[in-house]
């Protein structure tokens, strides 16, 4: 038994194998596939949005986590006299 083998634990088919799955999944879905792959990519698209707003919410968080440091640090900073530079 190879490394690659022993690695994922399972059989893995050949290329011979999969053009034989891929000719049955075309004899069964074949009338259909057009619209198969329309949803794949409009949940592609789903998807895609999520990340984006995702992303877009965790910047905000950020920004608002980096102003609320800075406020206490100013906050701090005032309360001890360092602002205040009188020497």
């Amino acid at each position: 038994m190879s490394e690659y083998m022993r690695y994922l634990g399972f059989w893995t088919p050949g290329p011979v194998e999969l053009i034989v799955i891929a000719v049955i999944a075309l004899l069964i879905f074949g009338r259909r596939l057009p619209e198969i792959a329309r949803n794949i990519g409009k949940s592609m698209t789903e998807f895609k949005k999520g990340v984006h707003e995702a992303n877009e919410t965790k910047d905000e968080l950020l920004d608002d986590v980096k102003k609320a440091k800075d406020d206490i640090v100013s906050e701090v900073k005032d309360a001890s006299g360092l602002n205040n530079k009188e020497s």
